[in-house]
């Protein structure tokens, strides 16, 4: 398992919490506050774009 480093949790209201990792290699992490050790992974890029569209309302759905 690669060493993550993770952030503080993000709530949404009414949504469940995730959080945001990173390694040392550049690689994201997201994963549900609380079960880090089931996480998804791309590029930091990805997840980055990912996110901004769920808070844009484009893929609230999603989460």
């Amino acid at each position: 398992m690669p060493d993550i480093h993770w952030e503080a949790p993000f709530c949404g209201e009414g949504s469940a919490c995730f959080r945001i990792g990173t390694d040392s290699a550049g690689n994201a992490y997201i994963a549900i506050a609380g079960a880090e050790n089931v996480y998804l992974t791309d590029t930091r890029e990805a997840l980055r774009a990912l996110i901004l569209d769920v808070k844009a309302g484009k893929a609230d759905h999603l989460l």
